[in-house]
């Protein structure tokens, strides 16, 4: 059965709308569950795979445990490395803007700084403020698509360094309780590893671009060339075309391929709260074109000082 056949035989073509030409699309009339056939969940996978994130508003029955199951039809959950777990969960990890870390707000995939990072994300809003608090996903495959076949060429050949460890302090916005946050949790065990600039995606066979905040260099190239080089492909990343916005409902459920996606969480709504819940997929290690894997270089605790009240 092709994908196209799978797809319309559980979910009709009227459901599916797109929210940009090149990257998102709104599921419309599913209730997202557990329960959910096999079918149904192969074709929300190949949607996922075509659309790169899909949109659900509506899922106000979902609570973190179903959340938790939904989310485990899609593969194995894994807790974030450092920041623990949402309470009386097994994987949720919780973002809440009242707290330290709960404020995204630079363009990233999911935890580059290991070398499996989360191939999929399932977020769910919990708590969303009445303006803001959006968030932006960016197609990393189109961007490639995207560079002049110079600029391609020179991306297959790069590597870069990702690290949790980054100028996080020198971002605009940053409140004491996001430093206090990154400095005590965030990098209490450092990361620093390995990727190609574009990874081979082990589904579609896209070539997609792995870079965002986390990079800290290029291997073999000068700190000042490389972020001139990293400024250049991140434009085509964020480009607007390449991107959509999600204007976030309480109830709303967004899944991500963190494999050819960037994101962005919008920090424009001020001391309002928001709180969203994030279900994390094991993902595989990154693949070069050359068939060369990520590796991870550096992974031990901290040895910068840890601050007292």
């Amino acid at each position: 059965m092709s994908e196209t056949t799978l797809i319309d035989n559980v979910i009709p073509r009227t459901d599916i709308v797109k929210r940009a030409a090149r990257i998102g699309a709104e599921i419309r009339n599913t209730k997202v569950s557990s329960d959910l056939p096999d079918q149904t969940i192969a074709a929300l996978n190949s949607l996922l795979l075509d659309h790169k994130v899909i949109f659900f508003r509506d899922q106000g029955h979902l609570d973190d445990a179903e959340q938790e199951r939904f989310a485990a039809r899609f593969g194995k959950l894994v807790p974030h490395p450092m920041l623990g777990v949402a309470k009386g969960t097994a994987s949720l990890l919780e973002l809440d803007s009242a707290r330290g870390g709960g404020r995204a707000d630079v363009w990233h995939a999911d935890g580059t700084f290991a070398d499996s990072y989360p191939k999929i994300l399932v977020l769910r809003a919990v708590v969303i403020p009445l303006f803001g608090g959006d968030t932006v996903w960016s197609n990393a495959a189109a961007a490639y698509l995207d560079l002049p076949p110079p600029l391609q060429r020179l991306a297959d050949e790069l590597w870069a360094v990702h690290s949790n460890v980054f100028d996080y302090a020198g971002m605009a916005r940053v409140r004491e309780v996001d430093k206090k946050h990154f400095d005590e949790v965030f990098t209490r065990t450092n990361f620093e590893t390995e990727h190609p600039v574009v990874r081979v995606h082990p589904e579609t066979g896209e070539r997609t671009l792995v870079l965002g905040a986390l990079v800290q260099r290029f291997l073999g190239i000068p700190k000042y060339d490389g972020q001139k080089l990293l400024d250049i492909f991140q434009s085509h990343i964020t480009a607007p075309e390449n991107t959509v916005r999600w204007n976030w409902r309480e109830g709303d459920v967004a899944i991500w391929d963190n494999r050819a996606t960037h994101h962005y969480a919008v920090n424009d709504y001020g001391d309002q709260h928001r709180v969203v819940r994030r279900a994390t997929i094991e993902g595989d290690v990154p693949v070069s074109i050359d068939g060369r894997c990520s590796v991870t270089r550096v992974r031990s605790p901290s040895s910068r000082p840890m601050k007292t009240a």
